[in-house]
C-alpha cells in the first residue's frame, strides 16, 4: 500500500508555459507529486513509450518529491524509470539523449523550480521526442491529470507494476564536455559563481579538467536557501560579489550560474556585465565562418544590436520566442548552429548537443579567451550600441496577465505600429523598439524598451508605461 494519496483538486495555476511550479508545502507537496507522477506514467505509455528519466536538484524538497513522483509513475504500468538522483539540469537533458542509444530524446521529468526563490519547487516535463512540454502540452497534461486522478479514485485498484534502474551519467558527461573543449596556450583566470545552486556539485570537476583555467570558486557549496543572493544571474543586482571577486582577484572574467545549472551570466574583467545578447555577438564573431547554417536565432527580449552585427558578419537574424522549451525546439527544427535568449539560456549545436549548460558557455568563451591577447571586454570593441531598460516587471495575475497583452496589441493597431505578436507585442519603430510580453513563469508582465539615443529610449518606454498602467488599473 502506498505511503501517499490521490490528490483531486490540484490549483490549476501552478501548470505554467513551460512547467510545472508552485510553492512548496502549498500548492506543491508529496500527494501532489504522486498524483502527477500516475498521471504521467499512464501520459507516456498512451504516448508509446514505457522508459523515462528522472531527475532533481539540490533544493531541500526535491528529494521527497523525488521519491513520491517515482511512486506514482511506476503504479502507473509497466514502465523502466531511470533515476539519475542529484544532477543540474543540462545533465538531465544529457541523460534523456545518453540514456536513450542514439534514439532521440527519452521523457522524463527534473524537478527543480530553476532561479526561483527557496521556497519553490516544480517539475520540467518531457512527454515524447519533443524534449520539455510548454504551452498547450501542459495545459493538455493537467486536463488528463484530473480525468485519470477521478478516475484512479473511483477504481481504487492501484499497485506497482514498473521498476526502477539507478543510472551515474556524470563522468560520461563530464567526457562530453572534455571533448569539446579545445583552449589555446593562454591561462584564463575566472571567478564561478554557482550561488549554492545544483551547479555546486559539478562546477569545480568541470573546469578543473582544463589546466590552463585558474578557477577561483565563489559560493560553490550547496545550500538551497541561498543564503549569498539569488541565484538568478540574469539580474545585475545579483551579481555584486561576483563582480568585486573578479576585480580584487585580477580574473579575465566572472561566471555566474543559476540553481539549476541552465544559465549564465557574465561580467568582464573591469567587473562590468555582459549581457546574453551581447554574450551572443561575441560568440557568433567566434563562429560565423565556422559554421555552415548562417541563421542565428534570439529571442524577442534582445537588442538590435545583435541583430545588426549578425548581418555584418553575413548571417541571418532569426527573431522567436522566449521559453527554453520553444527555443530548444526551434534550434533541432532549424538545424541553428548557436541561439539565446536574453534570461541567459544559450544553445550550442555545432560541437555540441543542443544543452543549454551554463557552465559549458561558461567554457566557450573561455575557449575564446585563450586564444587572444584582447581582454573581454575588447571583444566587443566596433558594436553599434543602443539605449536599452533591463528587463521590466510589472505584478500582474495569472488569469490578467494575457487580457493585458491584447489589450497592448489592439492599442498598436490602432496606431498602426508595426507589430511582431509571436510572444506578446514587439513593435518596431524606425528610433527603436518596445516589447510587452506576459511571463510564462509567474504572475508578471515582462516590458524592455530601446532606442537610438537615451531619448528615443525613454519616450517609447514611457508611452507603453502609460498604456500599461491604464490596463491593469
Amino acid at each position: 500500500m502506498s505511503n501517499y494519496k490521490l490528490i483531486k483538486d490540484i490549483n490549476p495555476n501552478i501548470y505554467r508555459g513551460y512547467d510545472i511550479r508552485a510553492i512548496y508545502g502549498v500548492d506543491l507537496n508529496e500527494d501532489i507529486a504522486y498524483t502527477i507522477g500516475l498521471s504521467y506514467g499512464e501520459y507516456i505509455l498512451n504516448e508509446g513509450y514505457n522508459k523515462c528519466v528522472i531527475g532533481h536538484d539540490n533544493r531541500d524538497s526535491s528529494e521527497p518529491i523525488y521519491k513520491a513522483l517515482v511512486e506514482g509513475i511506476i503504479s502507473a504500468g509497466d514502465i523502466e524509470v531511470k533515476l539519475i538522483g542529484l544532477v543540474t539540469t543540462p545533465m538531465y537533458y544529457f541523460a534523456q539523449l545518453h540514456l536513450n542509444n542514439g534514439k532521440g530524446i527519452m521523457p522524463g521529468i527534473m524537478i527543480t523550480a530553476s532561479h526561483n526563490p527557496k521556497e519553490y519547487n516544480g517539475l520540467k516535463i518531457s512527454f515524447n521526442d519533443f524534449g520539455n512540454a510548454c504551452g498547450q502540452m501542459i495545459q493538455d497534461f493537467r486536463i488528463f491529470t484530473e480525468k485519470n486522478t477521478a478516475r484512479l479514485l473511483e477504481e481504487n485498484n492501484i499497485e506497482i507494476i514498473g521498476r526502477t534502474v539507478e543510472c551515474d551519467i556524470k563522468e560520461d558527461y563530464l567526457a562530453l564536455v572534455k571533448s569539446s573543449i579545445k583552449l589555446g596556450d593562454k591561462k584564463v583566470k575566472v571567478v564561478v559563481d554557482t550561488a549554492n545552486g545544483t551547479a555546486s556539485i559539478i562546477a569545480k570537476e568541470m573546469y578543473n579538467m582544463f589546466d590552463n583555467i585558474e578557477l577561483i570558486p565563489l559560493y560553490m557549496e550547496s545550500d538551497s536557501r541561498f543564503p549569498h543572493h539569488h541565484p538568478d544571474p540574469s539580474v545585475e543586482k545579483n551579481n555584486e560579489d561576483l563582480k568585486k571577486a573578479v576585480i580584487e582577484n585580477k580574473a579575465d572574467l566572472g561566471i555566474g550560474i543559476d540553481g539549476d545549472g541552465d544559465r549564465v551570466g557574465v561580467i568582464d574583467e573591469n567587473g562590468n556585465m555582459i549581457y546574453i545578447d551581447f554574450f551572443a555577438i561575441i560568440i557568433w564573431r567566434d563562429i560565423m565562418n565556422k559554421v555552415s547554417n548562417k541563421n542565428a536565432l534570439f529571442d524577442v527580449k534582445c537588442s538590435k544590436s545583435l541583430m545588426d552585427e549578425i548581418i555584418k558578419l553575413g548571417g541571418n537574424p532569426v527573431c522567436y520566442r522566449t521559453g527554453n522549451s520553444y527555443m530548444k525546439a526551434k534550434m533541432r527544427e532549424g538545424n541553428f548552429a548557436f541561439g539565446n535568449e536574453l534570461s541567459g539560456h544559450v544553445f550550442f549545436n555545432d560541437k555540441w548537443p543542443n544543452i543549454d549548460d551554463g557552465l559549458y558557455a561558461g567554457l566557450r568563451l573561455i575557449e575564446i579567451l585563450s586564444k587572444t591577447d584582447k581582454p573581454l571586454s575588447h571583444l566587443l570593441d566596433g558594436v553599434t550600441r543602443y539605449y536599452s531598460t533591463p528587463e521590466i516587471i510589472i505584478k500582474s495575475t495569472d488569469d490578467a496577465k494575457f487580457d493585458v497583452i491584447e489589450k497592448v496589441k489592439r492599442y498598436c493597431i490602432s496606431q498602426e505600429y508595426k507589430v511582431n505578436d509571436i510572444d506578446g507585442v514587439r513593435v518596431e519603430f524606425d528610433n527603436g523598439w518596445a516589447l510587452v510580453r506576459a511571463s510564462n513563469t509567474g504572475p508578471n508582465i515582462t516590458a524592455r524598451f530601446e532606442g537610438k539615443t537615451e531619448e528615443d529610449m525613454n519616450n517609447i518606454k514611457n508611452e507603453f508605461m502609460s498604456v500599461l498602467n491604464d490596463f491593469i488599473s
